[in-house]
């Protein structure tokens, strides 16, 4: 993906864009940032997104929206992001979230559980994918959720 200014995205030689460089459209979202998170900075996720502000105003929106109040508390929210990120291998995002899942209060007894569940997760799905085991009819429809 080429971004707004000619760079190819996911060129390590690209900058981060800081707020004092920014453009008014990108300043308003990291303005949004801050306001948002009750923060007084922005961290380097968002600066380097900020190359193709389409994108940072449209991942930040969804975001917003999906971190924000729901069913899920949002220290739920954070394990989850985070369990994702290490499935994932993304180090930044398991630092970024478990930064932020350490304020809402994340205790080092459930970042330890967390971490045998991701493995175990993955251990057994890799397991069962390889030996192709087929799911279970009494497990039939818990791919998705009945109302009731």
């Amino acid at each position: 993906m080429t971004t707004k200014t000619g760079e190819i995205a996911g060129d390590a030689s690209l900058a981060p864009i800081e707020y004092a460089d920014a453009s008014p459209e990108v300043r308003a979202i990291y303005d949004d940032i801050m306001a948002t998170r009750k923060a007084d900075w922005i961290n380097n996720f968002w600066k380097y997104l900020a190359h193709d502000p389409q994108n940072l105003r449209r991942i930040w929106s969804d975001l917003k929206e999906i971190m924000g109040p729901g069913a899920l508390d949002p220290l739920t929210k954070e394990l989850i992001y985070i369990a994702v990120s290490i499935t994932n291998g993304c180090r930044y995002c398991i630092s970024s979230h478990g930064a932020s899942a350490r304020a809402k209060g994340m205790s080092a007894a459930q970042y330890g559980e967390l971490l045998a569940v991701v493995g175990m997760a993955n251990q057994t799905n890799r397991l069962a994918v390889a030996l192709d085991v087929p799911v279970d009819g009494r497990f039939a429809g818990g791919n998705s959720i009945t109302r009731t």
